[in-house]
């Protein structure tokens, strides 16, 4: 694991999170493909890790081992947005991030987000030394959101959800989800740039699984050019989704639906997506450098 630097502090997130339009260049030298997020869920009940690393030896370990498989970005969260998901007191969010935050800065200089739509909480995480503020609700959970963010100068993901986690899944309804849901980041990336947040520091992602059904989820994945054309890089997080068994037609549970979110990460990558937020590093990593050697994505 690559050791901080004495007194260098972290890389500055722009020169580890963008270079466009693809950051990583493919091993092979024919072409590029995204960065590689990690996800940590530091929680009892995340719909496909939870509780298992909410011991904070275990996140550690779970960490080192992202960092081993070569995630670019680790996104850690302390409170589940699964359909469903109760909220999380903001003490208890801020109990179970924070410290495992402080432990990696400690031997690491990987870019961490932290993945929260309370303010404080990102507060605090970038206080122990998280650099992107991934959040499911655009900032719009709090009418603090915008100003904390222009005040941190973090990276920010402006997310699209379809209501809120408790029932975002109740009968999602578009008209032409791919108009909307490009709207909305639209929208939400201007009110974040009005409040001061820098145009280089905005992500968007479209929130695959967050308000949608498998149907909605197949379009948006189609139709990523027209999200990327926004002028923002994507992030993409379809990994063990369940719209792949429904869309695969069988009753995988969520460990098992591997071959489902590399065939999503493939597509998004093809789409212009410059980020995936995924489970298996290693394996979404080992199909993009051979598609990269294919000629894709």
């Amino acid at each position: 694991m690559a050791a901080k630097q004495p007194g260098g502090g972290l890389p500055q997130p722009r020169s580890r999170f963008r270079q466009t339009p693809t950051p990583n260049p493919s091993p092979q030298g024919g072409g590029a493909f995204p960065l590689i997020m990690g996800i940590l869920n530091v929680t009892p009940d995340s719909f496909s890790d939870g509780g298992r690393f909410l011991d904070a030896g275990a996140a550690l370990a779970h960490a080192r081992r992202l960092i081993a498989e070569g995630a670019d970005v680790l996104d850690i969260g302390g409170e589940s947005t699964r359909p469903g998901a109760a909220p999380t007191p903001e003490a208890e969010e801020i109990g179970r991030v924070v410290p495992l935050i402080e432990a990696l800065r400690r031997e690491s200089d990987t870019p961490i987000s932290i993945d929260t739509m309370k303010p404080a909480v990102a507060r605090a995480a970038v206080g122990a030394g998280a650099t992107m503020w991934n959040d499911v609700t655009a900032l719009g959970w709090s009418p603090e959101s915008l100003g904390a963010a222009a005040e941190l100068g973090c990276e920010v993901v402006l997310m699209h959800m379809r209501g809120e986690p408790r029932t975002m899944q109740q009968r999602p309804r578009y008209d032409d989800v791919l108009a909307e849901v490009g709207a909305f980041l639209k929208a939400r990336a201007e009110a974040a740039l009005a409040a001061g947040v820098a145009r280089g520091k905005i992500w968007v992602d479209p929130g695959f699984g967050f308000g949608k059904t498998a149907r909605h989820n197949l379009e948006l994945i189609r139709g990523l050019p027209e999200i990327a054309a926004l002028g923002f890089p994507v992030l993409v997080g379809a990994s063990r989704k369940s719209s792949i068994p429904r869309i695969a037609g069988d009753a995988s549970s969520a460990d098992q639906r591997l071959g489902g979110s590399i065939a999503l990460a493939l597509a998004a990558a093809r789409g212009g997506a410059a980020m995936l937020r995924v489970h298996d590093v290693a394996d979404t990593k080992q199909a993009l450098a051979v598609a990269a050697a294919i000629g894709h994505p």
